[in-house]
This record gives structure tokens, C-alpha cells and sequence, in this order.
């Protein structure tokens, strides 16, 4: 069965599972402790901290070991804020970092910098963004959901210039190379590189002021409290190294495999958005949204037809809200599929993957009654709308354009119910008519607007109903 979900977690590494056997017979004593078994424990450690620091590009005595690299985040994120407490309560972070920076944030007085649809920033709206008051700046190398590159060497020239520290998540690019630029703080995770669960990486550049805010620990610098997991560390940094020595070769190939995906998939499946940028993005993965179709039903199909993937799609999440990173980048969230191919995929892998994908696809918009064909569809009859509805779609009506408008009733109803509602009505109105969907479903405020681009129908906009909200669309073909 075909694992493509490498951005979640990555299998163990062979190595890995060989440094851990034997670190679990040498490596379980104290290595705090001056005997000899201690002694020995203290040299795998020192080891480790060495093979990663080589790979990160930064010195030893500079790198932490953590319990996870939420962990090393959230610490990172505490430390350099208490330690720039002087200077003021500012986190300017983008609007697509992992949810974990994004948490860590909140106490602070966060700003966060925008991005294209491509999903990178623009290093001078992240550069304007910075303030005399500014603690912390944070931008990861690459985006955890789409892949995407970000500029993290120019964002940390402008930090430089106006002495912030930059924390830079790298844990979905740290397999691939070390981070450029001169960031201050770098955080990783070793499930995302073939390394155990249960170790983060937290680097903190000599000279940058840091206050742990873990309890008093003389262990790792005071960073990351508590006895660790010697033999995982050893394994991941045993792993660390390993897959670095392969990286070249493997991008190539994987690059290939991805670039196979992002042209077939829109040629084999009617009505997709292949996001994520085409060229400045990580060699093994590729997201993509399905218009119609319900993220959870699709995701279940494909592991039925034996392929792991993952999804960014509201139907997929328990707070029933899009991802905060589709929704920054004002792409279509219902139906994505998160594809990243570990390194031994094998390119009959990936053409099963395009041989059953269509089918699944088209089964979960035939249970969800979605149109068929990418043009406006006539429907039958619409069912009763409430007053409440009419009077909606007429206020909207009378503020955008023609009083005759359609108007739709969605409320109650998830993603991607609204906008196939939508679809299958658009034909019923005139060329510049007008067609009102009411929804209470978050994912409407970002699918509506993207299908409309992709149909190339008018995003007239939203206002507040009665109940949930209106989105007005005027029909332009």
C-alpha cells in the first residue's frame, strides 16, 4: 500500500532503526552522570549534537534537543520573547506558519504578513511589517500543507537590518538541506526527516538573547527539562545525516514523480486547482483541491484503493474550519489532497494513483449530486426559501445590481454542499443576473470566491443574513 504522506511523518529510516537498537544497549544511562556508564551515554549525546549541528550549518553548543518539535517551537517562540521583553511585545509571523507558531504567538501582540496565491511571502511587506518594538519575527523555510518555498535569506537580511531575531520552522525542509539566510532561531522535527517520534531539534544562534521559560533544568542549556530520549536522539541524527547523503538523487527523481502529478491530474480530473507554487517548492509534494467534492468522503476512497494522503480541507477537521494556510492564500479548500512521496516511491506507484484517482473522484461527486461538465447547469426546481432568505437575497439584490436575483438556501449545510448548490443554479439566471447563497459554513467564505474564478463568475461579495451569511454572484457566462 502505497504511503504518500511523507509531510506528516516520515517511515523510519533504516539507519535510524539500526542507531536506535544500538543506542537502546549503549546509550540508557544517566550522561550527566561521571561513571562509566554515564560517560559512555554523554559521548552519544555530544555525537549526536556534533552530526546535527554539521547538517544544520551552526555549532554544537548551539543545538537542543526537545520532546517534539512543537515543543521547540512553542520554547522558541517564549524564549526570545522574555528575552527581548525590553524591547517589546511584538511577534510578526506569515499568515501560513504551522499552526504550533501560530499558538505560541497569541500571548504576544502578533502581526501577521500576508501571501500570494502561490502561498510565499513578499519579503518587503515582511520587511515593512517590522517595528522598533518587534521581539521576534518567525517564517518557515517551507510551507507544511502546499510546499512552497519561502525567502527566508532576504526576510533575514531585512531582520538583520533592523536587529529581530528570526526563528525559521524547518521541519518540512531540514531532509532536503540546511536553511540559508542568518536567522537567530531554527526549530525541526525528526518524524519529518525518517528520524523516531519524540525529538524535536531547537537551535538558538550564539548571541541571540534567550530566556528559557521551561522549570530550572541544567539540561540542554536549560532548554528542554528532564532525562531525554538518548537512543532517539542518536537515531535521528543518525538519520539526519543519512538521508542528507541522499538528498540530491532523491530530489530528482521525486521532483520528476511531483511534476508528473501536477500536469495529469488536471488533464484526468475535470474542475481541479493544482496549488502551491510551480517551481520555488519542496521536490516531494503536491496539493491539490477538487472542486464538488467532500475532502473526508475522498480521502477514505483512496485509502480504500490503497493510498495514504492527507488533506488542508475543512470536511477533514474537527473544528469544521478551512486551513488557516488555503484560506491565506484565497485558493479552494474542499476536496484537497496533500500528496508528498516518501523516497522509495516507485513511478508505477504514482500512475496507480492517476489511474484511480478519477474514479474516486467522480464517485464522491455522483453521491453529492454535484454538476457534471465545468459550464453553468440548469437544475430543477430549487426548494422553498424562507423568508428570512428572500428578504437577504433582495437586500442584495437592490445593493448589487438586478432585483431579481436567485436566491439560494445552504444554511445548516457543509462544504462542499453550498457551492455545488450554487453551481447547479447559476444557469437559471441571466447573463449579469444575480445568485445569492446563503451558508453558515466557514468554508464558504473561501470556496465561493474560488469557484467563481474558476468559472469565471463575478464575486460580488457578503454581508451579514439573518442567519450565517450571503455570498451574491452574478453570472458573467
Amino acid at each position: 500500500m502505497p504511503y504518500f504522506d511523507m509531510a506528516s511523518a516520515a517511515p523510519l529510516h533504516p539507519v535510524a532503526r539500526q542507531a536506535l537498537l544500538a543506542a537502546l544497549e549503549e546509550g540508557w544511562a544517566d550522561p550527566a552522570r561521571l561513571y562509566r556508564e554515564g560517560r559512555r551515554a554523554r559521548l552519544l549525546l555530544d555525537a549526536a549534537r556534533e552530526a546535527v549541528a554539521a547538517e544544520v550549518g551552526c555549532r554544537p553548543d548551539e543545538v537542543a534537543f526537545t520532546p517534539s518539535g512543537t515543543r521547540a517551537l512553542h520554547s522558541a517562540v517564549a524564549g526570545a520573547a522574555a528575552g527581548r521583553r525590553r524591547i517589546g511585545r511584538r511577534v510578526v509571523v506569515s499568515a501560513v506558519e504551522h499552526s504550533a507558531v501560530l499558538h505560541a504567538a497569541e500571548p504576544y501582540e502578533s502581526a501577521h504578513v500576508g501571501v500570494d496565491r502561490a502561498g510565499r511571502v513578499d519579503p518587503a511587506a515582511f520587511a515593512a511589517a517590522l517595528r522598533a518594538d518587534t521581539a521576534l519575527a518567525c517564517l518557515q523555510s517551507a510551507n507544511h500543507e502546499v510546499g512552497t518555498v519561502q525567502p527566508v535569506a532576504e526576510v533575514a537580511d531585512a531582520c538583520r537590518a533592523v536587529g529581530v531575531p528570526l526563528l525559521v520552522d524547518a521541519a518540512q525542509s531540514l531532509a532536503w538541506g540546511p536553511v540559508p539566510g542568518g536567522w537567530s532561531l531554527l526549530a525541526g522535527s525528526a518524524h519529518k526527516w525518517g528520524g523516531p517520534p519524540g525529538v524535536g531539534l531547537l537551535v538558538v544562534r550564539k548571541g541571540t538573547r534567550y530566556a528559557p521559560q521551561e522549570p530550572a533544568d541544567e539540561r540542554e542549556s536549560g532548554r528542554a527539562p528532564g532525562f531525554g530520549n538518548l537512543p532517539a536522539v542518536v537515531a535521528a541524527a543518525a538519520s539526519l545525516r543519512a538521508v542528507r547523503e541522499e538528498a540530491a538523487r532523491t530530489a530528482v527523481r521525486l521532483s520528476a514523480l511531483v511534476d508528473r502529478i501536477r500536469s495529469r491530474v488536471p488533464q484526468l480530473v475535470p474542475d481541479v486547482e493544482v496549488v502551491g507554487h510551480d517551481r520555488l517548492r519542496l521536490p516531494h509534494l503536491v496539493t491539490f483541491s477538487c472542486l464538488y467534492v467532500d475532502g473526508e468522503a475522498l480521502l477514505t476512497g483512496l485509502d480504500r484503493a490503497g493510498f495514504s494522503v492527507s488533506s488542508g480541507s475543512s470536511c477533514t477537521s474537527s473544528t469544521l474550519t478551512p486551513s488557516h494556510v488555503l484560506k491565506a492564500m484565497g485558493v479552494l479548500s474542499e476536496g484537497n489532497v496533500r500528496v508528498s512521496l516518501p523516497p522509495g516511491t516507485e513511478e508505477a506507484d504514482v500512475e496507480r494513483f492517476l489511474a484511480v484517482l478519477p474514479g474516486v473522484v467522480a464517485e464522491v461527486r455522483g453521491r453529492l449530486g454535484a454538476p457534471v461538465g465545468s459550464g453553468p447547469v440548469e437544475a430543477g426546481p430549487v426548494g422553498a426559501v424562507p423568508a428570512e432568505a428572500r428578504a437577504a437575497g433582495q437586500g442584495a439584490a437592490a445593493g448589487a445590481g438586478p432585483a431579481d436575483g436567485l436566491v439560494v438556501d445552504s444554511l445548516g449545510r457543509l462544504c462542499p454542499i453550498p457551492v455545488i448548490d450554487l453551481a447547479r443554479v447559476i444557469g437559471r439566471v441571466p447573463v449579469g443576473g444575480l445568485v445569492t447563497v446563503l451558508a453558515d459554513d466557514e468554508a464558504a467564505r473561501l470556496d465561493i470566491p474560488a469557484w467563481c474564478a474558476m468559472r469565471e463568475q463575478e464575486y460580488v461579495g457578503e454581508h451579514p443574513a439573518v442567519r450565517g451569511t450571503a455570498y451574491v454572484v452574478r453570472r458573467r457566462v
